[in-house]
């Protein structure tokens, strides 16, 4: 069992001060395959000091250095891509395969695309009819709070603008899945990146998230979670006034034409639901269907789910893992049973274990129909393989439904492109996409609603990362 009882300080690694030791179970064994210790307050007041100290030579350097460093912290980081692989798979159940692809290669995706929104980066611009500029400029303190589902995309979508932008970090990552962070931190120490620039502390939201949101040190929060969670980290950071960045939760809706060819298009979407377990936020889950096409996509979607492989995550194919823990293994039972006992129609999968397993937190790949907007799961995000089909009647009923929602994380067209034109203009998502359901390299990724605020990748992500300060007469 892998121990990483020490936290990454100034350039250091170090015991805690008063900390508690946590076992991380790996959900397709129910058993402990590594130990962290969860941080203290004085870990935290530790952490943030050595980056505050830190910010004001970081933040002096210059960008052609802080490029620089970060292909040096990209080609360290494409050095551990099997040791990524492999605490990933076995901490929050992804399958090894897809691991060292997807997983590994989103955070790849967001140092390059940081990399090329810094050529030609604006720096200082003209203010239009006055003697005076906008200067962008770091903003400081940077408390990065990241999840366990896609968790090498999520600290890397931070920490590559916080290194750009001149900022220091302190990071927290999940504590179901915090091996791949000691590596994160590795790669930092060997591509040199300065002490105090870059700090890691374990530990869960209750004790060190709630330390870093209320820390007056701290400028910035940018957090990647749950909605509930985000609500609360921003009344936490209300009394220092700092910024808060976050993407939180998502009930993405995949809109299917009347002239969708389901055959070419639909499983580019569905796929977006199974992949990575369904715990993505993005995950298209309502698929909303013409009327007049409500059989057939009963049939299409109840057997591309049948075909979906359940197994284990430490054996390379394509199949999917299990979900990360038994609380989420449990909310999506619940969520199933709910769906049945409120009348949806259980077309494929169901309550329970897949037939092939007998232990571990692993979902049977399930499809509902008949769902209605007053069901919990059209309205609530499942974090699982399962997708709901809700029927509309002509496309303004459609685009309504795909914005009947509390979130704006992302929406899904699926038909024919030029008639997805005229709609995704209508969609209420930080992100729409059109027969696919992933971000891009150097998009902005971000939602609208309860889905967020701020953005990540880009020069937008660049920039939320940033202060913009007016000068005026010089």
């Amino acid at each position: 069992m892998r121990e990483h009882l020490q936290h990454y300080i100034n350039g250091a690694w170090v015991d805690s001060e008063g900390g508690k030791r946590h076992e991380v179970i790996n959900p397709a064994t129910e058993e402990a395959c590594a130990v962290i210790t969860l941080g203290s307050q004085a870990d935290v007041d530790k952490a943030v000091a050595a980056a505050k100290a830190a910010f004001p030579a970081f933040a002096a350097t210059p960008v052609e250095e802080r490029k620089a460093l970060l292909v040096r912290i990209l080609d360290e980081y494409k050095k551990r891509i099997p040791d990524f692989a492999k605490v990933i798979s076995e901490e929050m159940g992804a399958p090894i395969g897809f691991a060292g692809t997807a997983q590994v290669g989103a955070g790849i995706g967001y140092i390059l695309g940081t990399l090329e929104a810094l050529e030609g980066f604006e720096w200082e611009s003209p203010v239009p009819g006055a003697n005076a500029r906008f200067v962008h400029e770091p903003i400081g303190v940077v408390a990065a709070i990241t999840p366990w589902n896609w968790p090498l995309n999520q600290i890397c979508a931070k920490i590559a603008p916080c290194i750009a932008a001149g900022n220091t970090i302190v990071l927290k990552p999940s504590e179901e899945c915090p091996s791949n962070a000691v590596i994160i931190a590795e790669v930092m120490h060997a591509a040199g990146v300065p002490a105090g620039v870059f700090n890691l502390v374990q530990g869960d939201g209750p004790g060190v998230g709630v330390a870093l949101t209320v820390h007056p040190d701290v400028d910035m929060v940018s957090f990647t979670g749950s909605t509930r969670a985000g609500i609360q980290i921003a009344k936490n950071a209300a009394d220092t006034v700092k910024r808060v960045h976050q993407e939180l939760g998502g009930k993405s809706p995949n809109l299917i034409l009347e002239d969708a060819d389901f055959a070419a298009t639909l499983p580019g979407t569905l796929q977006g639901v199974v992949a990575n377990t369904g715990q993505s936020c993005i995950a298209p889950t309502r698929l909303l269907v013409p009327k007049s096409r409500k059989e057939e996509a009963e049939t299409f979607v109840k057997n591309y789910f049948a075909a979906v492989k359940v197994g284990n995550p430490a054996e390379d194919g394509a199949h999917i893992g299990p979900v990360v823990n038994k609380a989420q293994w449990t909310k999506i039972q619940s969520l199933i049973d709910t769906s049945i006992a409120e009348g949806a129609s259980l077309l494929e999968g169901g309550p329970g274990l897949p037939d092939n397993v007998n232990r571990g937190y692993f979902i049977r790949p399930t499809v509902f129909s008949d769902v209605t907007p007053d069901m919990t799961i059209f309205r609530e995000e499942t974090f699982g393989p399962v997708a709901t089909i809700t029927t509309y009647d002509g496309i303004e009923d459609g685009i309504e439904l795909a914005n009947r929602t509390a979130y704006g994380l992302s929406a899904v067209v699926t038909g024919d492109v030029e008639t997805a034109k005229g709609i995704v203009g209508r969609l209420r998502a930080g992100l729409v996409a059109v027969n696919q359901w992933g971000g891009v390299k150097g998009g902005a990724f971000g939602g609208y609603k309860q889905s967020g605020n701020g953005r990540e990748g880009g020069v937008y992500g660049l920039k939320d990362f940033m202060e913009l300060k007016t000068i005026a007469g010089a």
